[in-house]
C-alpha cells in the first residue's frame, strides 16, 4: 500500500520511466496499488519500462466484488502481475490459488511473477524440500509452453524487512536449486527460459553483489522502490552488472 497518494505515485512513475530510458540492457517493471494503475499506463510507457499489478483474481469475471481480473489489467495495458506475494500468502492464499491465478494471468497474456520462499532456513536443508513442494504446487496446471509467461521470484520470508539481505552466495545456491526443480518438472529446454528474481531487503548497496554472485536475472524490490534516491542508485548498479 505504498505510496500513500496519487501525487506521489505519479512522481515515482515519472522518475522511474525517465531513469529506465537511460538503461542499456535492463528492464524496470513497477507494480503500484490498484488505484494508481492508471498513473503507470498509457503515456507513462517508454523504453525499458513496463507496469503490472500486485495481484489478480482467479475469477474470469462476474459477481466477485472487490476482485480485479486479468482481462481488466490487460485492458489498462499492464504486462505483468505479481502472484502469491509473501504478504498475500500470510493472509491465507494457498499454492492452489497461486497456481490458478498464474494460469489466469498466463491465459490473458500477462507475465505472472510467481513468488515463493521459505519461512525459515535450516542448516540441515529442510527448507529445500519445502521450496521444491511450493514451486511444484504453485505452478501446477501450467504446461511447459506457459513458462514463457512466468517469472519466478524467490523471496525468503525470513529475509524480508531484515537488516541484511540473504548472503549473495546463498542466493546463488538457491537459484541453482530452483532451476533444477523447474528442469525436473518441465524439462531443461523450456525451464531454462524462466527468469529468476530475488527479493528480500534489497537495496542499492547490495543489489550488484546479489545479481553478480547470486546469479539471478533480476530483483523484486520492496521498500527501496519507493525511496527514489536509493532506487535510482539501485537501477544504475544493476544495469552495470548486466552490461558487464
Amino acid at each position: 500500500m505504498n505510496p500513500d497518494t496519487l501525487l506521489e505515485a505519479r512522481r515515482l512513475a515519472r522518475q522511474t520511466r525517465t531513469a529506465a530510458a537511460k538503461l542499456k540492457l535492463s528492464e524496470v517493471v513497477i507494480c503500484p496499488p490498484f488505484p494508481f494503475l492508471m498513473v503507470a499506463s498509457g503515456r507513462q510507457s517508454g523504453p525499458n519500462f513496463a507496469f503490472g499489478a500486485q495481484s489478480v483474481s482467479i475469477a474470469e469475471g462476474g459477481a466477485h466484488t472487490g476482485e480485479v481480473s486479468a482481462a481488466m489489467l490487460r485492458s489498462l495495458g499492464a504486462s505483468f502481475v505479481i502472484v502469491g506475494h509473501s504478504e498475500e500468502r500470510a493472509r491465507g492464499i494457498t499454492d492452489e490459488t497461486v497456481s490458478q491465478a498464474a494460469l489466469r494471468a498466463s491465459a490473458a497474456g500477462l507475465t505472472a511473477v510467481v513468488c515463493v520462499g521459505e519461512k525459515t532456513r535450516t542448516e540441515s536443508g529442510e527448507h529445500f524440500a519445502f521450496l521444491k513442494n511450493q514451486i511444484e504446487h504453485s505452478l501446477a496446471g501450467l504446461d511447459a509452453g506457459a513458462l514463457k509467461h512466468i517469472i519466478l521470484a524467490y523471496e525468503p520470508i525470513w529475509a524480508i524487512g531484515a537488516k541484511e539481505a540473504m548472503a549473495p552466495e546463498a542466493v546463488g545456491e538457491t537459484a541453482l536449486f530452483i532451476k533444477k526443480v523447474l528442469a525436473d518438472h518441465f524439462g531443461p529446454l523450456e525451464s531454462a527460459k524462466v527468469k529468476i528474481l530475488y527479493g528480500g531487503s534489497v537495496n542499492f548497496r547490495n543489489a550488484a553483489d546479489i545479481m553478480r554472485l547470486g546469479r539471478v536475472d533480476g530483483l523484486l524490490v520492496g521498500r527501496e522502490s519507493v525511496n527514489w534516491p536509493g532506487f535510482s542508485a539501485l537501477l544504475k548498479a544493476v544495469d552495470e552488472v548486466v552490461i558487464a
